[in-house]
């Protein structure tokens, strides 16, 4: 039976690794910061298929995919996905409630965006939000409206790249400056004309995310993998979480979208070096992109305990 790697999974504030296994359904692996992590990729990336109303549908050709794109869907099951989305605007009739947000992200990296009532904060972890707040609720229409008032009026964007955020996390004010930026914004956006008549407004109450994330003493991103490679393999200590990153302590940065579609096993004991790239670029400079080394074949499979 295999397991394939779903990405970081954020649920009750905490971090965990994802996994699918066609016929058993979905788990997770917690994840726990200052303890060693380690994996390696074994086979070929393979399309996860489509993921809607909380079940997952297998891809029916179980297509492979590159390993540096940030989504493992094929083509087919991407555009299924797709017409069925709210951030595409192809389900407007979806008749849940809607909150909106404001989310900073580091100094002048501040976004407006929506998420699902049900879904609670989750939405804000995934996208490695540091600091945000609520703006309002109601109707789907009625918080994109409000979206779209709020970027044309503020100047806010609807998204910041991953790059951006993770080059300014060891680096963040503190606390109440940020919670300040945030607090200001709301007040801004309140004071706006415009606001759909079906939406609650909601009162400023800042929420912070440097605890969950683990940005206390955060080292300094230096290398990101863009790319596994079958028999590659990451290892080293955990030093936090934000969004889909995993940050080590030695400064390696990987982003868990890419290891979706992997089949993720425990290193084999005579390869399980440092996260460093070594064959590949070994110990690149500052801010340089290195794909996962390749090693020694992989150990025991994934299902095994303890491999996260």
């Amino acid at each position: 039976m295999t397991w394939w790697c779903t990405g970081i999974r954020w649920s009750g504030g905490s971090p965990a690794i994802g996994w699918y296994g066609e016929g058993r359904g979905e788990r997770t692996s917690p994840l726990a910061y200052g303890r060693p992590l380690a994996f390696a990729a074994r086979g070929e990336r393979h399309c996860l298929g489509v993921w809607r109303a909380g079940k997952r549908t297998a891809c029916p050709t179980a297509r492979v995919v590159p390993g540096r794109t940030g989504s493992a869907q094929c083509p087919e099951c991407a555009r299924l996905d797709r017409s069925f989305s709210v951030a595409a605007d192809t389900n407007a009739a979806d008749p849940r409630t809607y909150r909106v947000y404001l989310a900073w992200f580091g100094p002048g990296m501040v976004k407006v965006g929506i998420t699902a009532e049900e879904r609670g904060a989750a939405r804000l972890l995934e996208q490695g939000a540091v600091t945000w707040t609520w703006l309002g609720r109601g109707p789907l229409m009625a918080t994109r409206r409000t979206e779209e008032l709020l970027r044309a009026a503020l100047g806010v964007p609807d998204r910041i790249a991953y790059a951006r955020k993770r080059a300014v996390r060891d680096r963040l004010p503190p606390a109440a400056g940020r919670a300040g930026e945030v607090a200001e914004l709301h007040a801004r956006a309140a004071a706006l004309p415009g606001w759909p008549d079906s939406l609650e407004r909601l009162g400023c109450e800042v929420t912070d995310h440097a605890g969950a994330f683990g940005l206390a003493g955060l080292p300094v991103a230096t290398r990101v993998v863009t790319e596994l490679v079958p028999g590659g393999t990451v290892a080293g200590l955990l030093a936090g979480a934000a969004g889909p990153d995993l940050h080590f302590a030695d400064g390696l940065v990987v982003d868990t979208r890419l290891l979706a579609g992997w089949e993720l096993t425990a290193p084999a004991a005579d390869g399980a070096g440092p996260a460093d790239g070594a064959g590949r670029g070994s110990r690149s400079g500052p801010g340089t992109d290195v794909p996962v080394a390749e090693i020694a074949p992989a150990g025991p499979a994934a299902e095994q305990d303890g491999l996260f």
